[in-house]
């Protein structure tokens, strides 16, 4: 076995998950070769990992809107040429849901994933012709690990996770930076996973007055807007529109970063820069953000994590979040800016007071 195609489309916190797996792999069989299929918006991750010899990008969101379209039946239609002009030793579908296990069968080797006991959407399984049992209950980057290791045949590691990051791809934007800084990541994909704005506004008071320069990055109109209204004090900048490489620059060169839970805050974590990300709705034991210096600030609210998009109790706020209190963040911050010796892969989880 030489050449394996990873299918992994989508999103930037689980092909971040994906990277230690490619690292075991990778060690264990040194000569083994990764082709990825993912996501466009996403095609740097894949860049950044020194296992990946090729990359093979799909822009499926887009194509939903027009799938009729002549112009994407053609785009699809070069995908497929594309995943079939090489016979793969193994394919191995480390997403396990209904779209990344149709795109399985568009190529030529065998396949492997999870099991219908295991995989993210049942049907999935039916398109492998390899399955894997790993529990559901493991995180999210021990199971990718476990999976590869199975479908490619070598003991799981015992080690901690090591991504393997090629920095020197990182790109340095055109924007100038503080001498030092601290990153606030305040934006998420859900509604349930937002702290409220008047807590950042009182963080961010706090962090100015403190004397640290602060940054802001956003990715949609409606964060660059939030980051607007927090923007409010002198120390506060808020960045531009940066590519993943360019941001990655970016947290690689702060000295600490406050995160919702979001890709970002596994990609920080990942480069090992002291993080404290809060969780309300979502399960840090699940999919928390691994790497060293790593604080996981959890609600204690009965219904928590309840891992939903929205709050059955509340229409306009997270009542999980509003209990990790900004002078409780603030506290943490201070202690992983002055950053303490840590074990690499550990993450410290503190409960909101």
């Amino acid at each position: 076995m030489k050449r394996v195609l990873l299918i992994k489309l989508t999103s930037l916190g689980d092909l971040i998950h994906a990277l230690p797996a490619l690292s075991d792999a990778k060690r264990a069989r040194p000569e083994l070769e990764f082709d990825w299929a993912i996501d466009e918006n996403f095609r740097e991750i894949a860049l950044w990992h020194p296992a990946v010899k090729d990359i093979i990008t799909t822009d499926h969101r887009r194509w939903r809107k027009a799938l009729a379209h002549p112009s994407t039946l053609a785009t699809i239609s070069r995908l497929v040429s594309r995943l079939r002009a090489i016979e793969y030793d193994l394919v191995i579908d480390g997403q396990g849901n209904f779209k990344t296990a149709l795109l399985s069968l568009c190529t030529r080797g065998p396949r492997a994933g999870f099991d219908r006991h295991s995989v993210r959407e049942w049907t999935a399984h039916l398109a492998y012709q390899r399955r894997y049992s790993v529990t559901k209950n493991a995180h999210a980057i021990e199971r990718l690990r476990r999976l590869f290791a199975a479908a490619l045949g070598y003991p799981v590691p015992a080690s901690p996770p090591d991504f393997q990051i090629q920095k020197e791809r990182f790109i340095k934007p055109m924007v100038e930076l503080p001498g030092e800084y601290l990153v606030f990541v305040h934006n998420a994909s859900w509604k349930t996973k937002l702290w409220p704005e008047a807590y950042w506004e009182e963080l961010l008071r706090k962090s100015v007055q403190a004397g640290f320069k602060v940054l802001l990055p956003w990715g949609t109109s409606e964060e660059e807007a939030r980051a607007k209204r927090l923007a409010v004090h002198s120390g506060i900048q808020i960045l531009p529109r940066l590519s993943l490489s360019e941001i990655g620059y970016v947290l690689d060169r702060a000295t600490a970063c406050v995160c919702m839970d979001t890709g970002l805050s596994h990609l920080t974590a990942a480069l090992n820069v002291p993080s404290i990300t809060l969780y309300g709705s979502t399960d840090s034991g699940l999919i928390g953000a691994s790497g060293s210096s790593q604080v996981h600030l959890k609600s204690d609210r009965f219904c928590s994590p309840c891992q939903k998009k929205t709050c059955r109790y509340s229409r306009t706020e997270n009542p999980c979040l509003q209990e990790i209190t900004p002078d409780r963040v603030y506290k943490e911050m201070l202690r992983q800016a002055r950053p303490q010796p840590a074990s690499p892969g550990s993450a410290t989880v503190r409960r909101a007071s």
